[in-house]
């Protein structure tokens, strides 16, 4: 299986993987976000984005020092100066989180934070599931997964619908997610 928590295995991937890798090196988003084990999330690592999908970065944000954490972030010239930025205080599962929305070069970013290791944040949990559904299923199924997020219908509900699951946020983790 793909190691997830680093990022060269974009370096191999599709066109739009290896652009991912060039601008999130060029812009140093994981050496600068390290202290907080900056995950990459999402569509963009398991091939399934469509066009205007973001870069989901998911980091273990301590939120009583969100202060510090956005400091970081901003000294760090991470994000460029001229760029706008959204910041969010939200709630999610009963935690709280906070979310940074921004765009570098022709990726729009999100940064995801919860004081909760990474590896056991929902983001990754769901990757790591449709990554082994994918792998299972094969090129046909993940076409399909694809062509319903080009109508407009999200990530899990896409394989909720072709896996049959009832509630796909619960029943991905539970039934794909052996860890």
């Amino acid at each position: 299986m793909i190691d997830f928590k680093k990022i060269d295995y974009l370096k191999e991937g599709n066109k739009r993987q290896k652009r991912a890798f060039e601008v999130l090196t060029r812009y140093k988003v994981f050496e600068k976000l390290s202290s907080y084990s900056p995950v990459l999330a999402g569509t963009v690592p398991i091939e399934i984005d469509i066009e205007g999908s973001d870069l989901d970065i998911i980091c273990e944000v301590d939120l009583r020092f969100e202060e510090d954490f956005l400091d970081d972030i901003m000294f760090s010239k991470l994000i460029p100066v001229e760029t706008e930025i959204k910041v969010e205080n939200i709630v999610v599962n009963g935690i709280p989180s906070i979310v940074l929305n921004f765009m570098l070069e022709e990726f729009p970013i999100e940064i995801f934070g919860q004081n909760k290791p990474v590896t056991q944040q929902n983001a990754y949990r769901h990757m790591i599931a449709e990554y082994r559904i994918l792998q299972e299923k094969g090129e046909e199924f993940k076409q399909k997964i694809i062509e319903l997020k080009k109508q407009g219908v999200k990530t899990e509900p896409a394989f909720g619908m072709l896996l049959n699951l009832e509630n796909p946020y619960e029943d991905l983790l539970k039934r794909y997610n052996n860890d």
